[in-house]
């Protein structure tokens, strides 16, 4: 089987970008032949209009996306992010070479003008299942009217001509939470999947933790929900430990500012994914204090490899991921008395932490391994090349039929 795996890659190297590396990586370790190509939102040419009408329908890349099937006799195309550049005609390309097509979900991006059903601070699913004319009022993506409205146009545009009802054979929901609210937005059930994302290497033992602090790792962001945990820890005093902040964002300065107020919280800035894994496997345990429905974030697997509690929000897909007084602890999402309450409850009760920290190690070797998860993706592939070819099938069949006069 040979397969062609389509990335765009974000400005700023993020979750998607790493997961899609990783995936071909696999498949390629699975003695797949797996060619990547990849395009970056940081050579973009085009602008305005032409940029808008590009991601809408770009030609040149389903032109381009079709000759590699032909030449190279591709079996099965997997899309991962195709928005601005690749746009959804590299999905009709691939299938009008005679490919099967594969989409990820990683994001809310075929429901939602800026993928991510949040705005002004809070959870929105105003477009779920509708016109995302809302979303282009609100100018919810990049604050721009013009550029919300090229990803509106886009969105209804690609439902109108069925491009994921008839353009895509299968489906890949990184978390059962993103399935559900992608189909209540029009994808059809039958084709879309669930397989978590991975770590491709297993840490050869769990972290050490008792490092005396708790860590968070991310983006430094609104929907990150960073605002609420230093709120939270503003409150929190001995004997509870530290919080150390890892990653860099538009909020930068301002977590700065605050958290030189906060005696016991330390900002790092960003750090390499080793030093990231260490510093993890040392913390008592991770914070995730995120307020909008994450896709299924890799700083969370990385905690389970290494048996680190994490104390979370209770929305969306971070459910599935955290055992709530097994693996860790769920609050409130947005509260920070909750977070607070739960430091404080997860401290007073240091009996709890080694079986939390096994049960969480057991959870990674379990669900989020790289072994585990070539299974899941082939037989993925192989239920989509049997859709394509079905499809193929009742084409010819529609095809052979008299026309009715």
């Amino acid at each position: 089987m040979k397969i062609l795996m389509l990335h765009n890659r974000y400005r700023e190297r993020g979750g998607e970008d790493y997961s899609s590396a990783a995936e071909v990586e696999l498949l390629r370790s699975a003695g797949i032949d797996c060619t990547f190509h990849q395009v970056d939102n940081r050579d973009m040419q085009s602008t305005g209009i032409a940029a808008a009408v590009n991601a809408v329908w770009s030609r040149d890349r389903a032109r381009e996306i079709s000759g590699i099937v032909r030449d190279r006799q591709i079996d099965l195309v997997h899309v991962q992010n195709f928005f601005p550049q690749l746009s959804p005609a590299v999905h009709w390309a691939a299938r009008q070479a005679g490919a099967a097509v594969v989409q990820t979900l990683r994001n809310y991006r075929l429901a939602c003008v800026n993928g991510q059903f949040f705005r002004d601070g809070q959870i929105c699913e105003d477009c779920l299942g509708r016109s995302p004319i809302r979303g282009i009022v609100h100018r919810c993506y990049r604050d721009s009217f013009a550029a919300s409205s090229a990803v509106g146009a886009m969105l209804v545009a690609h439902r109108m001509i069925g491009t994921w009802t008839r353009k895509v054979d299968r489906f890949i929901a990184v978390s059962e939470f993103i399935r559900t609210k992608l189909i209540e937005a029009g994808l059809p059930p039958d084709r879309v999947e669930v397989k978590p994302n991975f770590l491709p290497v297993v840490p050869a033992e769990p972290g050490p933790g008792a490092g005396g602090y708790f860590v968070y790792v991310g983006r430094l962001s609104q929907e990150k929900g960073i605002r609420t945990l230093l709120e939270a820890w503003k409150t929190l005093r001995s004997p509870v430990p530290g919080l150390k902040l890892v990653g860099s964002g538009p909020m930068d300065e301002f977590v700065k500012s605050v958290a030189a107020q906060i005696p016991q919280v330390v900002v790092l800035g960003p750090r390499s994914a080793a030093e990231v894994l260490d510093i993890v496997g040392r913390a008592e345990a991770l914070m995730f204090p995120s307020e909008w429905y994450e896709g299924h974030p890799r700083v969370m697997i990385e905690a389970l490899s290494v048996g680190t509690p994490i104390i979370a929000s209770n929305v969306g897909a971070i459910t599935e991921v955290v055992q709530d007084g097994v693996s860790g602890l769920q609050f409130r999402a947005g509260s920070a008395v909750d977070i607070a309450a739960k430091v404080k409850e997860f401290v007073a009760n240091r009996d709890r932490i080694s079986s939390m920290r096994l049960a969480a190690r057991k959870t990674f070797l379990a669900r989020y391994t790289a072994g585990e998860n070539i299974k899941m993706m082939l037989r993925i592939y192989e239920r989509a090349r049997a859709q394509a070819a079905r499809g193929r099938d009742e084409g010819a069949h529609a095809s052979a039929r008299p026309t009715p006069l």
